[in-house]
């Protein structure tokens, strides 16, 4: 009775609007959807809590593009993967976005791991990964030779991009288009009027000093023909404030925070230690503390996996995670980096940056592919809900819009 005289209010009170598509979240794939959505003549709204886009996962990664090793054949990463690396590729290109394809080694330090790189390697012939080829130890050291390994594999078509310039060029397109952008706005929840998810908007301001218990009432209530939810870290707590939708489609959200440490040494971006990407085999819950460059040059090692336990609803809902890096995690990645890179010296490393991760699989359980649900799982007409939208997320963007294009209005 309370939910439905709920209910009944926010239906007195509320404006309501219709729009066609509304995308929920301005992260890097949430943009890519705007964009595609909008080339195929759609108007788009896109509503995202923070101040500006990218705020969360989008803009703290490894800034990596992927080529496709890692994930099952057949899986939506390794497709999506491969497909994205392509686009992303071409349209960084083509826009003159800043990137570089300076491949990368997964590295085996003991003979115990050859085994896995092995894996790794059939893996990627058969997801399409082009131009894998297995070193020896004294031809990888020959490219890098501060690297310590028994055995590499190279993969050619990784490298790295500007993420931030990625994301101002497809903004920048959407709006071209006609996409509208609404910042510190977020979606509280919805219900079903009919078989459509009409959706609950309130300004984010309105939620600074709220219990996580009270009722929220929105501002607005939208009631679009297309909902794509891609809030990233927030993704499942707002399905489930999505009254009508079948929580048992909602998958379990699990959290892991990842920390990065930059070198610290003064001479490091004009004479790095490294040229490629240099990864360890994967560990449970991420690939391993991983060296990579930015684009100036600047090494950084990450990230490491810290499992977030008894995440509150409100947490992950509002994104209330914290970013800040420990320093004493330095002492975890001293010894995890130098199997591979034994010179590395004690003191060098400096706190960088930290970012969460939305998992659907927790401590040890396998790792879970992306989930892309639409009205053939759910049921809701023109609902697309995206969980799990994790590594290979960035690389995948463009890969995944294509396939939400194609799901909304067909092919």
């Amino acid at each position: 009775m309370l939910r439905q005289s709920i209910e009944r209010v926010i239906k007195r009170n509320a404006p309501k609007e219709k729009a066609e598509c509304v995308v929920i979240g301005a992260g890097i794939v949430g943009l890519a959807v705007a964009r595609e959505l909008s080339l195929k003549g759609k108007e788009v709204l896109v509503l995202d809590s923070a101040p500006t886009f990218g705020t969360a996962t989008s803009s703290r990664n490894s800034q990596v593009i992927h080529a496709g090793i890692y994930y099952p054949p057949n899986s939506l990463k390794a497709r999506f993967c491969v497909r994205g690396r392509n686009l992303l590729y071409q349209y960084c290109s083509q826009r003159g976005i800043p990137h570089k394809q300076i491949g990368k080694l997964i590295v085996a330090t003991g003979p115990s791991e050859i085994p896995k790189l092995n894996q790794l390697f059939n893996r990627g012939i058969l997801n399409g990964v082009e131009g894998l080829r297995m070193l020896d130890a004294s031809e990888a050291i020959k490219m890098e030779p501060e690297l310590h390994c028994v055995k590499a594999l190279l993969s050619p078509a990784s490298g790295i991009l500007d993420s931030h310039s990625l994301m101002l060029s497809l903004v920048g397109e959407a709006e071209t288009k006609g996409t509208t952008f609404s910042y510190n706005t977020t979606v509280i929840g919805g219900h079903l009027e009919g078989n459509q998810m009409a959706l609950h908007v309130s300004e984010t301001k309105t939620l600074a000093n709220w219990d996580g218990n009270t009722p929220l009432q929105p501002d607005l209530i939208l009631i679009p023909k297309f909902v794509v939810n891609s809030s990233g870290l927030s993704a499942p707590a707002l399905a489930k404030r999505f009254r009508g939708l079948n929580t048992a489609t909602i998958p379990p959200a699990y959290y892991a925070r990842g920390s990065y440490f930059t070198l610290s040494n003064s001479n490091s971006t004009r004479h790095p230690s490294f040229k490629h990407l240099i990864y360890p085999i994967p560990e449970e819950g991420g690939l391993g503390v991983h060296v990579t460059l930015d684009l100036d040059g600047q090494l950084k090692f990450g990230p490491d996996v810290e499992w977030i336990h008894h995440v509150p609803d409100t947490t992950s809902f509002l994104n209330r995670f914290k970013y800040s890096v420990s320093a004493e995690r330095v002492l975890r990645f001293y010894p995890e980096i130098r199997k591979y890179y034994p010179n590395l010296k004690d003191g060098s490393l400096l706190p960088g940056y930290a970012g969460i991760r939305p998992k659907l699989s927790g401590p040890g359980q396998p790792a879970s592919d992306f989930v892309i649900q639409g009205e053939g799982i759910h049921g809701v007409s023109g609902l697309v809900n995206l969980f799990g939208i994790e590594s290979p997320g960035l690389t995948s963007s463009m890969a995944i819009a294509e396939y939400i294009a194609v799901m909304l209005l067909g092919g």
